[in-house]
């Protein structure tokens, strides 16, 4: 059965649908916009609403970061498969501009970049690589800046017993 989960969640159509569903999401009124998993690509917003906003009117930092969150790794796993192990290892979020309105986040990787982080955990070592994106408003003005570090090893195969 979980398998059949497993295989459900690669399916662009229900990953969007479970995601636009859960709870913190649903509750910081954040939204898969566009989901290309095939492409390397998805697309978030998140208009500004009494549940996400702060003291002072703007969007919530944690909220900003939050609709970003998962995205890389999300991305990494479809395309690397089970045989590799993908962590989040760190993030920050700058603050550029306060957010008045709907917010969106781009995020993107490609097939080169797939290829290089299978090449460099060809060994099973430990790669980190860094992405970093932008938060940006309906005018394109850059509300915040994202990086994240996320770590991806090559999984070792098991030991057979004889």
């Amino acid at each position: 059965m979980n398998d059949f989960f497993k295989k459900i969640r690669t399916i662009p159509a229900i990953a969007k649908f479970m995601l636009n569903h859960y709870s913190p999401y649903r509750g910081a009124g954040i939204s898969i916009d566009h989901i290309d998993l095939d492409d390397y690509y998805i697309r978030v917003k998140m208009p500004l609403t009494w549940r996400n906003r702060n003291i002072v009117g703007t969007h919530f930092g944690g909220s900003l970061y939050s609709m970003v969150d998962p995205f890389y790794m999300l991305i990494l796993i479809h395309h690397l498969g089970n045989k590799y192990i993908v962590w989040d290892k760190s993030a920050s979020i700058h603050f550029l501009s306060p957010g008045r309105d709907t917010v969106y986040a781009d995020i993107r990787l490609n097939a080169a970049e797939i290829a290089e982080i299978k090449r460099l955990a060809e060994n099973h070592a430990p790669v980190l690589r860094h992405y970093t994106l932008s938060i940006v408003d309906e005018a394109g003005t850059r509300i915040a800046e994202v990086e994240k570090v996320l770590y991806i090893r090559r999984k070792k195969p098991k030991a057979s017993v004889q």
